[in-house]
């Protein structure tokens, strides 16, 4: 005679709603979330949409009155008053890609190399460096402003482009250890075929690791091109004339000495973001994918 297992209903059904208790709970988070974030962003747009008396009301309304684009038309033909004809709007985010495109891919490329010789490479003392650069991250950047913008004055480049540009190009450790952990995920194997081939370092990180890790660079690309782009206090300490401003300093001539037209100010706001949403819709799949996989084994 055989003992048969007691089928209990209720455990069935402490179990069921165990799992629908902890999803329910788990969305209610993610909704808290993201309300979190698109709440402010839709007060952003509404403002913008709204006329000046309406804006500057101190009583908030959820939805304009009626939809006026003033701001938007003020952002785009408004100019600083200087020699410069080209809207201020326009030369800010010109100035910006100027400084954040070169700046994000030769970053992250010097940052894939660095990456490469900590994860595969072998040679004396490679775990202390490794140290050593974990040890910049925890060293605020405000420490250093003084001290860089006294060398950055010494050498001329205060109102130039140079100190916003080239020491982000050298690549940032936080770059550095993602890539690195992505690297370890490559088996090994393909670097010993690629070396019987005759291929050098340099030739293996190029023709393998390179196109292998493009998830991960596509992320860090997008990471590193935002940070740029979002980028105020180095632009505010380092540029000087308003025709080189970048976009983040620039919307700052839309707020006033005694009063401020937040419509317009929220329609400059609306507008800079455009592009680094555009940026995220475009490359989410390899940014999703690129952390995806940055800890896993292929």
């Amino acid at each position: 005679m055989t003992d048969k297992p007691i089928y209990d209903p209720s455990l069935i059904f402490r179990s069921k709603a165990k799992r629908i208790i902890n999803k329910v709970l788990t969305y209610l988070v993610l909704i808290i979330v993201a309300l979190s974030v698109l709440l402010p962003l839709y007060i952003v747009l509404i403002t913008s949409l709204k006329g000046k008396s309406e804006a500057m009301d101190s009583s908030f309304s959820w939805w304009p009155s009626e939809i006026d684009l003033h701001g938007y038309k003020e952002v785009f033909t408004y100019t600083s008053g200087s020699e410069d004809s080209v809207p201020t709007v326009i030369r800010g985010f010109i100035n910006t890609l100027i400084v954040s495109v070169p700046t994000s891919v030769i970053g992250v490329l010097i940052a894939a190399l660095a990456a490469f010789a900590f994860a595969k490479l072998e040679y004396k003392s490679k775990n202390v460096l490794f140290a050593i650069l974990l040890g910049t991250m925890m060293i605020p950047g405000t420490i250093t402003l003084i001290p860089s913008y006294v060398i950055f004055d010494k050498i001329g480049w205060v109102d130039t482009f140079l100190p916003l540009m080239i020491p982000a190009m050298l690549g940032g450790a936080s770059c550095v250890f993602f890539l690195r952990q992505f690297y370890f995920s490559i088996p090994n194997d393909l670097m010993d075929a690629a070396k019987i081939d005759g291929l050098g370092n340099f030739g293996i990180f190029f023709s393998i690791m390179l196109p292998l890790s493009m998830p991960a660079l596509i992320a860090q690309l997008v990471l590193a091109f935002v940070s740029s782009y979002n980028a105020y206090l180095g632009p505010l300490l380092y540029l000087q004339s308003p025709e080189k401003y970048t976009l983040q300093i620039a919307l700052q001539f839309f707020k006033g000495t005694y009063t401020t037209d937040w419509a317009v100010v929220m329609a400059g706001a609306t507008v800079s973001l455009i592009p680094t949403l555009a940026l995220y819709l475009f490359g989410q799949k390899y940014f999703i994918e690129g952390i995806a996989t940055s800890g896993m084994k292929l």
